[in-house]
Parts: structure tokens; sequence; C-alpha cells
């Protein structure tokens, strides 16, 4: 089974504007050989999408399915391509928090890094609890509708 960005930790961004990526999240990093992170401005949330080259890859094959005719690929290809950029790892497994990722999350001098299987994201810590709240909630309401009246508790 290959390994999964799983967990969370948050990290204090340093005066030189970079960030440790988790040492759990570097270890899947390494065993993929990966040094480049692909990050892409999340489309529902204030996160960044972060992954190596096959995050990429995989936004690209699915691109490739679209019918050209129909516009859906330039619409994707747009997005993938311009609200994307690519994030270098230093030698001690850091990052830059550019303005283009500073200016999608609201990111100041700390980072939440939110293990989302395949890829990672990065938010505001503020921000990330409260869609964790939110996700939480959603999650329930829709364990309790399963459940039908009789078995809510």
């Amino acid at each position: 089974m290959a390994e999964r960005f799983l967990s969370n930790a948050i990290n204090r961004i340093d005066a030189k504007g970079r960030v440790s990526v988790p040492a759990h999240f570097r270890a899947v990093l390494s065993s993929r050989n990966t040094q480049e992170l692909y990050a892409l401005r999340a489309l529902d949330c204030a996160a960044m999408d972060v992954g190596g080259p096959d995050l990429l890859d995989r936004y690209e094959q699915r691109i490739e399915m679209e019918d050209p005719f129909l516009g859906s690929a330039d619409d994707m290809s747009f997005f993938i391509h311009g609200d994307g950029a690519f994030l270098k790892l230093d030698k001690e497994g850091r990052i830059v928090v550019t303005d283009f990722v500073r200016e999608h999350t609201g990111i100041t001098d700390e980072v939440a890094f939110i293990g989302r299987g395949r890829f990672f994201q990065m938010w505001d810590p503020k921000q990330a609890e409260a869609h964790t709240r939110a996700v939480r909630q959603r999650l329930l309401a829709m364990r309790q509708a399963a459940r039908g009246p009789e078995r809510m508790e």
C-alpha cells in the first residue's frame, strides 16, 4: 500500500518566510522521491492543495478526458495551470510561503498542514479549525439522517 498524507500539524513560519513541512509528510514525499511540490488554490475553500507531480498529472489526465469542443477542458486547464504553482522543498524540508499562497489562504505566521490521503492542504490554522468543525457537523448530520428518526440520540 502506498503511503498517504495522514493527520495534521501546525508549524510556525520563520523570519525568512519558510515553514517546515511536517516530518511525517516529508517521509511520504521522500518515499515518492519528490522535491518539488505542486500547489493549487483549492476551488471551494481558503486552502492550498499540495502534492508531488503526480497530483498535477492526475488533474491533467482528467482534462484530457474532456471534449475539447465543449470548453470544459479550457476552463479546467485555466484553473489547474493558472491557479497552480510549484513550491521547492529545501534540504531541511522547508518551503517558502509565497504571496500566491498567502493571498488565497490568509496564512500569516503559522501554517496548518492537513493530510488528505494522496495530497495535503495548507491552511490558516483558525480557518482550518472552523472548517474541521463544519465538516464534522455535516458528517454527523448525514449519520443521523441515515439512522432515521427512531435511532437518533
